[in-house]
């Protein structure tokens, strides 16, 4: 039984996708601890799309088509969620 490592990620994506998750991700998660029921919604799904972006570029870095599948799912869930949270706070939005 023979293991073949995985490829390597590359380092400008890798930087990449840190950035990016730093940069974008960090006001969506201040909005998401102080903000009101609307701006909540709002930066649910926008860490969603961020996370959705990192995952994309870490698939295409380390050169595993396979990986797309995970941000994907992320994407239908995570619509799935807002609707839901919408609905329960209709009122309060």
């Amino acid at each position: 039984m023979t293991f073949v490592a995985a490829p390597a990620l590359d380092a400008t994506l890798g930087w990449i996708a840190l950035v990016l998750a730093v940069a974008a991700g960090g006001p969506c998660l201040l909005a998401v601890c102080r903000g009101s029921e609307g701006e909540r919604l709002v930066a649910v799904q926008m860490l969603s799309v961020v996370a959705t972006v990192v995952l994309v570029v870490l698939a295409v870095g380390q050169d595993r088509p396979s990986y797309l599948d995970v941000p994907l799912v992320l994407a239908l869930v995570s619509l799935a969620g807002a609707l839901v949270f919408a609905r329960f706070f209709g009122r309060a939005l």
